[in-house]
């Protein structure tokens, strides 16, 4: 009499076979950017957002507005930085309305940097705050992992970053014009994008101008 065989043992949660654990945390594993000129800033990121080896979401928006004219590109723990940047946009509301004028990117930069440092022990967030200001005009404020808070011309970051720091070095100029700098945030996150695993989707692209917000994005092939 010929025996059944046993049914085969369903895949170890290690596994790669396994579906991902509902438990894993949402990541903008990502590539975001920002640059300055004359008139403005120009934020790009990538829209891939990803819960360990799956891509939970392919269009997300990783360029999040603050205020008017304020912008944070976020990267990290999706859950972590969009808590600090509904704080800080909470936070920047009521001291517009206090001033009775446009805040200071300076000022949004610095409520972020103090909400990262203070739980640096918590948060996985790495954001880069920029805009424009009619006192500085504009300006990029760079916020790694730990709540550090640097302005500089131009900033990248989030796990594509590593690929690029070479290419963005070599091609930055000072004095670009804006479609310079929308030309230089695309070329730098494609690069990116077409070698970090966690970076993908479209590049959505935001130029902040005293007058204007101008979005658009652009499909890669």
């Amino acid at each position: 009499m010929m025996m059944a065989s046993p049914a085969a043992p369903s895949p170890p949660l290690s596994s790669p076979l396994a579906p991902p654990s509902v438990d894993a945390e949402v990541s903008t594993g990502t590539t975001i950017m920002a640059v300055a000129f004359e008139g403005g800033v120009i934020m790009g990121a990538d829209s891939r957002v990803s819960t360990g080896t799956y891509i939970a979401n392919r269009v997300s928006d990783k360029v999040t507005a603050i205020h008017d004219r304020i912008y944070v590109c976020r990267s990290g723990s999706a859950a972590d930085t969009q808590a600090v940047t509904d704080f800080v946009r909470r936070y920047l509301a009521s001291h517009a309305i206090e001033a009775e004028r446009l805040p200071l990117v300076k000022t949004a930069a610095s409520l972020a940097k103090r909400i990262c440092y203070a739980n640096k022990d918590k948060l996985l967030a790495g954001l880069i705050v920029a805009g424009w200001d009619p006192v500085n005009g504009g300006e990029v404020y760079a916020i790694p992992l730990g709540g550090t808070c640097v302005k500089v011309p131009f900033a990248v970051g989030g796990s594509g970053s590593t690929y690029i720091y070479g290419h963005v070095d070599e091609q930055y100029k000072p004095g670009m014009t804006k479609q310079e700098c929308i030309d230089f945030v695309t070329t730098a996150v494609k690069h990116a994008m077409d070698r970090d695993g966690s970076s993908g989707g479209i590049i959505r692209i935001v130029a902040v101008e005293p007058h204007a917000v101008e979005r658009r994005y652009v499909t890669v092939s």
